[in-house]
């Protein structure tokens, strides 16, 4: 690191469990975030300020005036422009450190896959579950992290997948793809703004503990958010031996 990097990421090197050896750690990081949107916002903004050297950036949706309300990387000045290059652009004013990778065209499954054979951690913030399905069977393939968050109305949800570990449930132990996939999405059914940033950070908590190594990750663990109440609820989830996905 420089003497501006020093500086830029001096409150991290202060901690005694990141110090100099975990920042760089940060930033020789890559990450895959799908999803440019409410989750993606907060987790891209929080992992560039961090310094995550390198992110992949998938949207192939472009800025509405609606997602203005809470997808907070993009600005009225980018409605009407691919979300990925949006938050691109946001990115490299607020830390030019970070190479970011914008993926603008919608991907097949197998083409997800070879974006995501180099990177450290793979990040969930699609609204979705055909997305979410595809990414769990890339993760398990290739034994990544994932990172997986929902929101919508004042609800919230956020768990880890870590493939790298053969005890891990993956997200079809929890969510099993049944063929009935009735979607609740926050263009249909609406969402408090703070909800998406609350569970978007989280998620930058859980890809920046998975890389610098601390801490106990949500592997195992699913934790979900009332807002309303303001409350957390920590459910234990267990691998499940006859998953279709994981347990092959």
């Amino acid at each position: 690191m420089d003497d501006q990097q020093l500086l830029r990421y001096s409150r991290h090197i202060l901690l005694p469990d990141i110090e100099y050896q975990g920042q760089e750690k940060l930033l020789h990081s890559h990450i895959l975030i799908v999803g440019a949107g409410g989750l993606g916002a907060p987790i891209a903004i929080y992992c560039a300020a961090a310094g995550v050297g390198k992110m992949t950036i998938c949207d192939f949706d472009d800025v509405d005036l609606s997602n203005l309300q809470r997808q907070i990387i993009h600005d009225t000045q980018s409605v009407g422009v691919n979300k990925a290059s949006s938050a691109k652009q946001f990115i490299q004013l607020l830390n030019p450190d970070v190479e970011v990778i914008a993926v603008t065209e919608k991907q097949t499954e197998a083409s997800m896959k070879v974006i995501a054979k180099d990177v450290d951690v793979i990040i969930d913030g699609s609204d979705n579950f055909a997305t979410r399905y595809a990414l769990n069977r890339i993760a398990v393939e290739l034994k990544k992290p994932l990172v997986s968050g929902a929101a919508v109305g004042f609800e919230g949800q956020i768990s880890v997948f870590d493939m790298r570990h053969d005890k891990s449930p993956c997200y079809h132990c929890l969510f099993p793809d049944t063929g009935d996939r009735n979607e609740t999405r926050c263009a249909d059914n609406g969402v408090f703004s703070p909800t998406v940033g609350m569970i978007g950070t989280a998620q930058a908590a859980e890809v920046m503990k998975i890389i610098l190594g601390i801490g106990e990750s949500l592997e195992g663990r699913l934790l979900l958010l009332d807002v309303k109440s303001m409350q957390w609820k920590n459910i234990q989830l267990k691998k499940d031996p006859s998953c279709a996905v994981c347990s092959k």
